[in-house]
């Protein structure tokens, strides 16, 4: 077996990933803009690349309003789950009044970042303007998290793509980024490198067939009585996200 195996670092931690900190970047750039200059961010990249674990991380290092957009939404279910983040309890009243109130609650807290997931949605759907509509209204930092079409989508907004002032693209994981993974869900088993590196191959470095597949191996390990596994003694399979093929 390889004996280059991670020793387990990060236990009880969110994993240290890139894309982590590549989100965290563009959070902090929005939120410390100099006076003056627009507080729009954008984070974008592939399904399975781990952006929204990357903005949970980034909601709880900074306290942040979070919002998940979901493909039934309106207008009024929108401003509905704004004013319930920010403590109304069973909202009601017209759109208009619903972000009218929604903007005097985010006008009490000017530097507090809100993060909105699944934004393309919005865009999708022709609501991308109540975005632009808390952002001048209240003027805090906005950071939309989606996929990789995002930027091509906001540039038919232009009045919402002019506010755009930070980037952050999501990447595929690496070998240091599978080590983190492994140390972090499977704390009694290293895993060789050589195996790790496997692993990112097989899966294009997509953050959730690494999970997955590293969940895999650890069954195969535990079965196997093993506390330490690498490429040769792994005989199972890795998730790859393709579906199995009829053997004719």
């Amino acid at each position: 077996m390889n004996q280059n195996v991670n020793p387990g670092p990060g236990y009880g931690t969110i994993a240290p990933l890139k894309n982590v900190a590549a989100a965290f970047a563009v959070a902090q750039r929005i939120i410390d803009r100099p006076a003056g200059v627009d507080g729009l961010g954008l984070f974008y990249g592939p399904s399975g690349y781990g952006k929204s674990k990357a903005s949970t991380y980034v909601q709880n290092k900074t306290n942040a309003i979070y919002l998940e957009v979901f493909d039934f939404w309106t207008k009024r279910t929108f401003c509905e789950a704004l004013l319930a983040e920010l403590g109304i309890d069973r909202p009601r009243g017209t759109i208009a009044a619903m972000m009218i109130q929604a903007l005097r609650l985010l006008q009490d807290d000017p530097n507090r970042l809100m993060i909105i997931d699944e934004a393309d949605k919005l865009v999708d759907k022709g609501m991308i303007e109540l975005v632009r509509d808390i952002y001048k209204g209240a003027r805090i930092p906005v950071l939309l998290v989606g996929e990789d079409q995002l930027p091509q989508k906001l540039a038919r907004y232009e009045r919402c793509e002019n506010r755009v002032t930070a980037y952050g693209m999501a990447n595929p994981s690496d070998l240091d980024d599978a080590r983190a993974l492994g140390a972090i869900y499977h704390r009694q088993i290293r895993f060789g490198d050589d195996l790790l590196a496997e692993v990112v191959s097989k899966t294009r470095g997509v953050a959730s067939r690494i999970v997955t597949s590293l969940a895999e191996i650890g069954q195969f390990a535990r079965a196997n009585g093993m506390s330490a596994i690498g490429l040769q003694d792994y005989t199972g399979s890795y998730f790859t996200g393709q579906a199995p093929r009829r053997v004719r």
